[in-house]
């Protein structure tokens, strides 16, 4: 059963007719094709799929739709813009973090909401607030890096 859903998705109006049951990672990539966001375990426990939702990181492949109405969506995508990438997008390049790139999503995501609450987290809050976010490539250190180097440029 379509209905007519508002959404705010990267600070841009988005009018939709679809069932508000459809999870929200489904709708970024299919409806809106914003495919930064990523299908890992459709289990809410790999984190790929992790947007922000009113600034607080949540994983898209549990949440609806209907769920999502009235917050503000961002997805890594609305992060940054290439002219002015975000300090994370900026010290993932220079950390030369990425291997195969699918987790990449959930560990800025969530790492972005860290920054954004303390600006100076020690090593520490960095790996709490990034438990759970799964990486099989193995770059947790270079990932470590690039934290703290994008919370010495904020």
């Amino acid at each position: 059963m379509n209905v007519s859903l508002s959404l705010t998705v990267n600070g841009r109006a988005v009018e939709a007719s679809v069932d508000p049951r459809t999870l929200l990672v489904q709708f970024l990539r299919e409806n809106l094709r914003l495919t930064g966001t990523h299908v890992g375990c459709d289990t809410a426990q790999c984190g790929a799929c992790t947007v922000h939702l009113d600034g607080q990181p949540v994983r898209s492949c549990i949440t609806s739709l209907g769920d999502a109405v009235d917050h503000k969506i961002v997805t890594l995508a609305g992060l940054g813009t290439p002219e002015k990438p975000h300090p994370l997008q900026t010290a993932y390049i220079e950390e030369q973090v990425p291997q195969c790139g699918y987790c990449i999503n959930g560990w800025i995501m969530t790492a972005a909401a860290l920054l954004r609450d303390n600006k100076r987290p020690t090593d520490a809050e960095i790996k709490e607030a990034l438990t759970g976010i799964k990486c099989r490539c193995g770059t947790h250190m270079g990932i470590l890096r690039a934290v703290r180097r994008a919370a010495a440029m904020s």
